[in-house]
């Protein structure tokens, strides 16, 4: 029989190796990606056009694309999803059918393949509503996939927001509106800001609802109603057409710059949620 002390010994190991995996893993993918493409990132790849010709490479129009789909999608996704949260936590009865109505609703957008988001929006979006291939099609459709991540993550940051809190406002004669906007979210601040982060991470990396609703044009959108290629299509475009070294070191020059923007995202947005932690506390 093992001592409990040899237990304790196996199972931290256990847990350091999972830990130290998990890092090496993502270290090995980052340094793979980025040492085959950082040589051929420069400021001409990342700030001109790109023609199929092949006389511009360029990814800017890509990078713009992206950008638009993320703004628009986290403008739509984020207030409903926050508020559905907030009714969820502070307005709803605990427990009450609406509230396992809501929660089995987001579980299940939550396990629905992205491809079935991107037949949806090509059905509803595209051709129903007749939006085309645009951007606004997108960002529709990406703002439904990122919808379980925002309201589920948010629900759990709200909860977590200790119970005194809301007691000594109501103690203060504060109406529960105002409980909700000027202590409860603020409190919640950090774990939505992470909501985001996940949701921003999910748009940026996906391609097939994009691809079936944005289109594949490798211009810069006048507006949200022309197509655009998010760089997760045209690295998926860039695949599909390697042909020679030079389009396998093209491919890996866009996904190390692809790489680079969502660890940026990432650092800039946990700093924001650092500055919100602080502020609260």
């Amino acid at each position: 029989m093992f001592t409990n002390d040899i237990k304790d010994r196996v199972l931290t190991g256990m847990i350091w190796s999972s830990a130290v995996l998990t890092m090496a893993f993502l270290a090995w993918i980052l340094f793979y990606i980025v040492s085959n493409g950082l040589a051929y990132v420069d400021w001409s790849f990342i700030t001109d056009n790109y023609t199929r010709t092949g006389d511009e490479e360029g990814i800017w129009p890509m990078i713009v694309a992206t950008l638009y789909m993320v703004l628009l999608s986290i403008a739509i996704a984020a207030p409903v999803g926050i508020m559905t949260a907030i009714y969820m936590t502070e307005y709803a009865r605990p427990g009450s059918k609406i509230v396992k109505l809501v929660r089995f609703c987001t579980e299940a957008l939550a396990g629905i393949p992205s491809i079935v988001y991107g037949l949806f929006g090509m059905t509803f979006f595209v051709v129903a509503l007749g939006l085309g291939f645009s951007v606004l099609s997108g960002g529709l459709t990406l703002a439904i996939l990122i919808l379980p991540v925002i309201i589920r993550t948010t629900e759990e940051a709200i909860i977590a927001v200790p119970i005194s809190y809301r007691e000594a406002s109501f103690g203060l004669g504060a109406s529960r509106l105002y409980t909700i906007r000027r202590v409860i979210l603020p409190a919640a601040m950090p774990g939505i800001v992470t909501s985001l982060i996940l949701s921003i991470g999910r748009i940026v990396g996906e391609s097939a609802p994009v691809f079936l609703t944005a289109g594949m044009v490798a211009r810069i959108p006048e507006s949200v109603f022309d197509s655009g290629r998010t760089l997760t299509v045209h690295l998926y475009m860039l695949t599909t057409e390697l042909y020679t070294q030079h389009d396998w070191n093209m491919a890996f020059a866009t996904a190390t710059v692809l790489v680079l923007v969502v660890l940026g995202i990432n650092l800039t947005t946990k700093f924001i949620s650092n500055k919100f932690s602080k502020a609260t506390y």
